[in-house]
């Protein structure tokens, strides 16, 4: 398996397994709107997700891996708090 083909799958799941992503209720934190969008990937669930204010938004997907599709939203939501608690508004930028 070449450089490429390695870097792909680590990013769309192994070769023949589509991964797919659950979109879940967003939650409110500090003005902030964190949509966890768990990324089912080889069995297990990749932290991934959406942070928006007003019009702004940015897509984040993480390297973290969890086996239950609830600990990944906890997981999601909890990053994303840390990111806006770092960063603030910076996040857009």
């Amino acid at each position: 398996m070449g450089l490429f083909s390695a870097l792909k799958s680590m990013f769309s799941g192994a070769e023949g397994e589509a991964s797919s992503i659950t979109v879940h209720d967003a939650v409110e934190y500090n003005g902030f709107e964190i949509v966890p969008m768990p990324q089912k990937e080889n069995g297990q669930y990749r932290v991934n997700g959406i942070v928006r204010k007003g019009d702004q938004e940015h897509r984040f997907i993480r390297s973290d891996l969890v086996f239950s599709e609830a600990d990944c939203v906890e997981l999601t939501v909890r990053k994303a708090r840390t990111t806006i608690d770092q960063m603030g508004d910076k996040i857009f930028s």
